[in-house]
């Protein structure tokens, strides 16, 4: 159940979500809280015989602690390893005999279930009673987390050997410092291996909570059957106080360079620094500034100067991961050993001209057709709506967002690039990692 692309569908979720080019292609999301607190979000459409749900939580990555760093991603993943009376391959068996089919997301804020089948009432019936119990009776046997724990601790290992996952645990850090953002998505290798039942049962206990719960259900269902389903999957989830809320991310960092020596051919970079929260209000401006920074692929500002026209890199990229709190602000690309340094001045000059300047009018005008047009493709499917319900409701942003979008891109000038950019981008106040960094300036 544990989905390993889980950052990168977030982030496309999270930044991109439900633009819309006309308004009959938005979907009339219907909303309500169960009388227990979960907040609902719900699409009818009868066109296919299918229903598509997701439960998210706050029980993400960032409400672990340094002591027991995992605990949130082992809880999630053994959600289905046994629950309500059913043994782990009974869950498995029992979604495959009648086509369901189970999954979930786990990132830094959240941690979901989802489901997705046929909507006869007697399949329905029975892989909503499956989801039921895995969600609000899991029962955590210790056969299975041993057998998890070895399975986590050896990719744990594996990822330390590699320049990719050294270069993104060394910039989280680097970036957030001692806030519980830092704190690996997937756990350590010394606080996995003590982690016992105990310890997923108390994480559960108090995050997985119905008055904190989103549920976003789409398809081939009434009013009167989405309200029972969404009773059905949170009643008897656990009641306890509110998690405590997370520390205040530090947006403002010091300037760092680290070097970190590796056997890989190519240099892996890594620049950064906190950039913004889910709903701020410079979201669009960023968002659409990005595109032409380093987040439209080959039409990217920085693709252009290190790729197009010096060949230091087969790709380079920036994004925004908005999150609870800001999240990062990245800028990643791999190239020769030899031309790292060479690469890395392009980059930070790119990005400082680009935060003086902004992007032109020709620029800017280009990135709001191309998010524009290139949105259809991406709700084309209740699967993909209803992530972007999911994000809606865990981020309370408002339910007129899929109509206004397209407004808010449309409306992005130059001038509110740059100021925006300003505001939350210090270009002498990066975080920079190397991975297989020259090796006469590695660090000893």
């Amino acid at each position: 159940m544990y989905a390993k692309a889980e950052l990168v569908k977030f982030i496309w979720i999270a930044a991109l979500c439900c633009i819309s080019t006309v308004a009959s292609a938005t979907p009339a999301i219907q909303h309500w809280r169960t009388n227990n607190g979960a907040k609902v979000l719900f699409v009818e459409d009868h066109d296919l015989p299918m229903l598509d749900i997701e439960v998210t939580l706050q029980a993400g990555s960032s409400f672990d602690t340094l002591d027991k760093s995992g605990v949130a991603g082992l809880t999630h993943k053994l959600l289905d390893a046994g629950a309500g009376g059913l043994s782990e391959d009974q869950v498995s068996r029992g979604m495959a005999d009648i086509g369901a089919q189970f999954g979930g997301g786990f990132n830094q804020d959240s941690a979901s279930v989802s489901l997705r089948t046929l909507s006869k009432p007697e399949l329905r019936d029975k892989a909503l009673d499956i989801m039921a119990r895995v969600l609000q009776h899991p029962e955590f046997p210790e056969k299975i987390l041993t057998r998890e724990k070895a399975r986590l601790i050896s990719a744990l290992k594996e990822a330390e050997t590699m320049p990719e996952s050294i270069a993104e645990k060394a910039f989280q850090k680097a970036v957030f410092g001692t806030h519980p953002y830092a704190l690996p998505v997937n756990g350590e290798v010394d606080t996995v291996g003590k982690l016992t039942v105990q310890d997923m049962r108390d994480f559960y206990r108090a995050h997985y909570q119905a008055d904190h719960a989103v549920v976003a259900i789409i398809g081939d269902a009434t009013r009167t059957e989405a309200e029972a389903i969404a009773l059905q999957l949170t009643a008897q989830l656990p009641v306890s106080p509110a998690p405590a809320a997370l520390p205040r991310v530090m947006t403002k960092i010091a300037a760092s360079e680290l070097r970190i020596p590796h056997p890989a051919s190519q240099s892996h970079i890594l620049i950064g620094a906190p950039g913004v929260a889910r709903g701020d209000p410079d979201y669009f401006p960023l968002f659409v500034g990005n595109y032409v920074l380093g987040g439209g692929g080959f039409e990217s500002r920085l693709m252009n100067e290190v790729r197009e026209k010096r060949g230091l890199a087969y790709s380079v990229y920036s994004y925004f991961m908005p999150l609870k709190q800001p999240g990062a602000f990245q800028i990643g690309l791999q190239t020769r050993k030899d031309q790292a340094d060479e690469a890395l001045k392009l980059v930070r000059g790119t990005l400082a001209n680009f935060i003086a300047n902004g992007p032109t009018r020709q620029e800017l005008q280009a990135a709001k057709q191309n998010i524009i047009g290139g949105f259809p493709l991406r709700i084309d499917s209740n699967r993909k709506i209803l992530g972007y319900l999911s994000v809606i409701g865990f981020y309370d942003l408002p339910l007129s967002y899929l109509d206004d979008f397209t407004h808010n891109v449309e409306k992005v000038t130059v001038a509110q690039v740059r100021a925006a950019f300003a505001r939350h981008i210090d270009p002498m106040e990066m975080a920079t990692v190397i991975v297989g960094a020259p090796e006469e300036k590695a660090a000893k």
